[in-house]
């Protein structure tokens, strides 16, 4: 996977990662299922130009879903929840 910008998907704003982001420094990611850790913090650290301490990630499972008389299922999909280095901070999240 040589595309850095196919491995992270989009950074996750929500209530959840904000809070996280104010009490921890964590940052939240949607990445693709089949990316691996260590692919994460190669992108993340060439797109954005700061040093990954840690990465976290965890499957998001499908989600059963019905719209009128339609019945279907969520994609599957990944999230990566990353530690900066102390002092490196990412612009997405602190506008927010």
């Amino acid at each position: 996977m040589a595309n850095l910008h196919g491995i992270v998907v989009r950074p996750m704003i929500t209530e959840k990662s904000s809070a996280a982001w104010q009490d921890r420094q964590e940052y939240v990611f949607e990445v693709r299922p089949d990316a691996t850790k260590g692919q994460i913090r190669a992108a993340l650290e060439q797109l954005f130009g700061v040093t990954v301490v840690r990465v976290r990630t965890m499957q998001m499972r499908r989600n059963a879903i019905a719209r009128s008389r339609t019945r279907g299922v969520t994609a599957r999909w990944k999230k990566a929840i990353v530690t900066l280095k102390d002092g490196d901070t990412l612009a997405v999240f602190e506008a927010t």
